[in-house]
């Protein structure tokens, strides 16, 4: 009788388990879930792009100045 008892909230549980987690992944799955993932994607590609090409074009004005000072080049003159 125990047993019986035992196995059958055993079995109650896992159901529950189951379908708790069943519940979440299909909540995931919907589309309003996919394109808020894939937005919140392309936005944090953007900013890494975005930081990049700032990081980059800090280089190349530190890297003209040096080139400046060597080549013993005013700051003002342009570049040909």
């Amino acid at each position: 009788m125990f047993r019986r008892i035992f196995w059958f909230v055993i079995g109650a549980g896992v159901a529950i388990f189951v379908s708790i987690k069943i519940r979440g992944y299909l909540k995931k799955a919907r589309p309003e879930a996919i394109g808020q993932r894939v937005s919140e994607s392309a936005s944090g590609i953007s900013d890494s792009a975005r930081d990049f090409v700032d990081r980059v074009r800090a280089g190349m004005a530190e890297r003209e100045t040096e080139l400046r000072d060597t080549l013993g080049l005013p700051d003002d003159q342009p570049p040909r």
